[in-house]
């Protein structure tokens, strides 16, 4: 019997965590997701992918607004490849101009508090609350079996505290947007204890040969004018 399965991907998350800096940001996450999914259960039937994001700034973002037209971009052609099963939510951002002092970090040197430098504070939200409820209100549809969620972020706890306790049929499970062990190398955040502790299986981190196998069409053909990777992509 098919294991109706829904993934929620944490975008900022997911970025920061596993893509960043990596030549897979062109990743079809409904087909890596699916393969994922099977190779936990091969009865899986991955039914929807939400993604839930914020607009990219330009001002803030290293490549200008080209970080604004890529984002764009990769969410068109997403929707273009998966228009059933791909979803997307965007939140927005917070930006406090008078910014916040804080200690200034001086390579070598011990922590100072005393020494410090106004620092701008910009944050992505809605993100963790569009999130939880989307998942709490597809437990309530009844329409899933299984609900996945890929973050390392412990504020996407209560939400998958509530529907093991109102929904304890449904299984739950979380990826973590991870690189994966490397000797020599540090292996950066480690994984959410509280987010595993609630999930029925948890899978630590992504391999590049995953991410690699699961990459878009350079060329994603539309109706209309074709959506193509970034350049600098």
């Amino acid at each position: 019997m098919a294991l109706a399965t829904a993934v929620y991907i944490d975008g900022y998350n997911f970025y920061y965590g596993r893509v960043r800096g990596s030549k897979y940001k062109w990743l079809d996450v409904v087909t890596l997701f699916d393969r994922l999914l099977k190779d936990q259960d091969p009865d899986t039937d991955l039914r929807h992918l939400h993604y839930f994001s914020a607009p990219a700034l330009g001002r803030f973002a290293t490549h200008g607004e080209a970080s604004v037209i890529a984002q764009q971009a990769y969410l068109r052609a997403l929707a273009a490849v998966h228009p059933v099963r791909f979803k997307c939510t965007m939140g927005n951002h917070s930006f406090d101009k008078k910014g916040t002092k804080l200690p200034a970090f001086v390579p070598g040197e011990p922590y100072d508090r005393n020494r410090r430098v106004l620092v701008w504070k910009l944050e992505e939200k809605q993100t963790d609350v569009n999130l939880a409820l989307s998942m709490y209100r597809d437990a309530a549809s009844g329409a899933y079996q299984q609900m996945v969620v890929s973050s390392n972020d412990s504020d996407v706890e209560p939400v998958l505290k509530a529907i093991r306790s109102d929904f304890p049929s449904i299984r739950l499970g979380v990826v973590t947007p991870r690189h994966p062990p490397t000797e020599g190398q540090p292996q950066g955040r480690a994984v959410s204890s509280s987010l595993s502790a609630q999930a029925d299986w948890t899978r630590s981190y992504l391999n590049d040969a995953e991410l690699e196998a699961a990459q878009l069409p350079r060329r994603v053909p539309t109706g209309k004018k074709p959506i193509l990777i970034p350049d600098y992509w």
